[in-house]
Parts: C-alpha cells; structure tokens; sequence
C-alpha cells in the first residue's frame, strides 16, 4: 500500500484533462440524521465517523455496479480526525494498493487523485470524506482553541480582535459591498431564500421550510449585516465519489462525469484589501482561466455553478468573481431568477451549504455529478453538458470543471 498527501494540488494541464471519471456516488442521510440528533429521544446514538463512512462508501459502490476487489485504491478526507488508512480500508473490506490521507475540503483532493490514476498508481480510486461537527459539539467560531501561546499573530481569524470565525470576514466584505454598489440586506435575503427553494426537489436536504423575506428578516444577527440564514449549517455526514480510468468508465452503468479542468490561485499580499475591497477577484479570474483552458471551454459553456457558500456574500463573490455577472449585479441577477434551474446560470441547485447541508464542498461535486448524469429529478438541468464548481477560502480559488462523458 503506498501513501501520499493530497493536500499539494498537480498544476492544470491540457493533457491530464478527461483521463478519470466519476463512475460512483454516495451520501449518508443528512436530513434524517440531523432530525435525530435535534430530537435526541431515548436511546439515540450520535452517529460515528466509522459508521458514516462505511454508508456512503456502501452507496456509492452499489451506485458504480463495481465490485469490492474492482477498488484499488482509497483516498481520506476527514474534518476532525478519523481512522487511519488501513484501518478504514479493513473496515470497508478493501485491499487497496493505493492510499492517501490527510485531506479536508474539496480542493486539492479530486485532482491529486486523477493525476494519480493517470499516472498508473490506481485504476479506481473510492475517495470517502466525512465530518461529523454536530457530534463533537462543533461550534461556528468563537472557541478559544485559537488565542494563547503558539497562536501566529497573523492567525487566519484574526481572533486576537475578536474575529473567531470566517462570518466576521463575510460581514465586512458585504458591508463594503453595501457601500460601494448600494445593496441592503434584503438583496441579499435572495440568495438565501433561492438556496432554500432549491431544497424543494431536494429531500435529503438539511433545511426544508420555505422561507419568505420577512423570515430571513426576522433571524437574529450572527455579525451584522449577516442573518442566520446567511451562514452554513453545522451538520455530520459523509459523501464519497468513486473515480476510474476514464476509458473503463464508458462501460459503467451511469454515463461518466470527466474531470476535465482544474485552477489554483492564492492571495501573495495584503489579504484584507484583496479579501475585502477586491473580494478575491483577481484570484478567481485566475484560478478559473487555469481551469477553463484545461478544460477546452470557455465560461459561457458552463451550463450548471455550484460555488462554496459558506455565506450568501460568499457565492455573490463567486459569481461576480469568475465573471458570470459584472460586479455588483449578482444580487440583481439572483433577484431576476438567474440562479435557479431554468435560468442563465442554475446555482447550487440542490441548497448549498446555507440549506443542503455543510461538506466542505463534496456535496457540491455531488450534485454536480447528479446533474450531469441527467439524474436531478425535480431540478434537471435541461441538456446539461457542463458544470463547474468553485471552492473558496478567505485567501484562495479551487474551481473544477465537469464534463458529461460519451
């Protein structure tokens, strides 16, 4: 078994594009399980990083119609820590010869693991994620794990000043995107109520109450500007995404999802100007000319976005960012119906992280695979070939760009 970080993302390249496919998907039930833990009646068991990994990857080897021995390799991703490689890979009944670990958010990981099978490490890769922040008591920010001795004084929240999560980020950026473009908080109600009506067709989602303006109005404030429904959820899950060859994808039971494009671009200096006042747009121009090019489209092929929402502000950045909208017209164009199936630019079709549920950006790639398929009942994308998504952090652009395979 050999082993690996995928944590070093391989550079876009023309000639590793199309070369893996997702042939496999499978997610662990999040609408039920965060009831159950709400509920918490007699006899409840918080679900176990073991047991959520073991449902998803049990899904998604049914989903690809693979075989157990057809897995030769496993790739980890965990939030909060988790079994290592060889434990887990008994547990799932595998021998892979191929293994990596040490992952989290869905950046680096899915291309790391196409380089990999192009290069020959593995032929079929089960990539499994799995965080399980209600179970530990996960708060959003706040903790004091962060301040004290050790502490790097440029520590990413800045908590010395009191900014402990990233909604403290989020919060300014919309307050000078009010001051500039003029925008109020109703605006942004938008983004939040389109991602809860996409949960309509979405069963499996977190948050399924419709919401209407004077609800989101009505929340309290987690850091003003910022209402409860601009921020992601806090739940446990799991999701986990077989990959193969591409050319043994075409004899797989589901029309292969091609990973065709992927883009990288980080903040060299004054992070609070570009986070702030430029809301990363030079990053995401960047990162997703990268992902495009690798891809051999442009971005008026894109037919299907599925952006990082770990705020409303943060998917507005998004869109405005790679260029879909000007900026300062995102929330307008959000208001017109654009974002939702049937319009320009359908996004986070299945609730995103502020209603579906929060997985680091895998829950996106899987709706992305749903879609691409032509397996989104209730909010297909009509003759949807291309989707890409996009990962940010307050200092860095991961988009990835998806093909329907032949």
């Amino acid at each position: 078994m050999s082993y690996g970080s995928i944590m070093n993302m391989p550079p876009p390249s023309r000639e590793m594009s199309r070369k893996a496919a997702i042939v496999g998907l499978g997610e662990t039930d999040y609408h039920l399980d965060y009831l159950a833990e709400r509920a918490k009646a007699p006899g409840y068991e918080s679900p176990t990083v073991e047991g959520l990994c073991t449902k998803a990857f049990e899904r998604a080897l049914a989903d690809s119609g693979l075989k157990r021995e057809d897995i030769d390799g496993l790739a980890l991703s965990f939030t909060f820590g988790g079994p290592p490689p060889e434990e887990m890979a008994g547990l799932l009944g595998l021998n892979p010869r191929y293994c990596i670990a040490n992952g989290n958010i869905m950046a680096g990981p899915l291309p790391v693991v196409c380089a990999d099978i192009a290069a020959g490490k593995a032929d079929t890769v089960a990539m499994v994620f799995c965080v399980a922040s209600r179970t530990i008591g996960r708060d959003f920010g706040g903790s004091d794990e962060f301040s004290g001795e050790g502490v790097p004084t440029s520590y990413y929240y800045y908590h010395p000043w009191g900014w402990s999560s990233q909604a403290a980020h989020w919060a300014m950026i919309f307050s000078h995107y009010q001051a500039t473009y003029g925008a109020t908080e109703e605006d942004l109600g938008s983004v939040a109520m389109q991602l809860r009506k996409n949960t309509e067709t979405n069963p499996n989602a977190v948050m399924q109450k419709p919401m209407s303006l004077e609800d989101y109005m009505g929340s309290r404030y987690i850091v003003r500007p910022l209402h409860l429904f601009d921020i992601c959820l806090v739940n446990d899950g799991a999701v986990c995404l077989i990959v193969s060859r591409a050319d043994k994808a075409k004899d797989m039971p589901h029309k292969p999802v091609e990973v065709a494009g992927w883009g990288e671009s980080k903040i060299k200096h004054s992070k609070l100007h570009t986070m702030v006042r430029e809301r990363l747009r030079p990053q995401f121009q960047d990162a997703g000319r990268q992902a495009l090019e690798m891809a051999g489209v442009s971005l008026s092929d894109v037919q299907h976005f599925e952006g990082y929402d770990a705020s409303t502000m943060h998917l507005i950045n998004h869109i405005e960012g790679h260029g879909f909208v000007e900026p300062g017209a995102g929330l307008e164009f959000c208001k017109a119906g654009e974002m939702a199936v049937g319009g320009k630019l359908p996004t986070n079709t299945w609730g995103g992280n502020v209603s579906g549920s929060y997985m680091q950006g895998w829950a996106h790639i899987a709706e992305v695979v749903r879609q691409l398929r032509h397996e989104a009942d209730g909010r297909q994308i009509k003759d949807v070939e291309v989707s890409m998504s996009s990962l940010a952090q307050t200092d860095q652009v991961h988009p990835l760009v998806f093909v329907r395979g032949d």
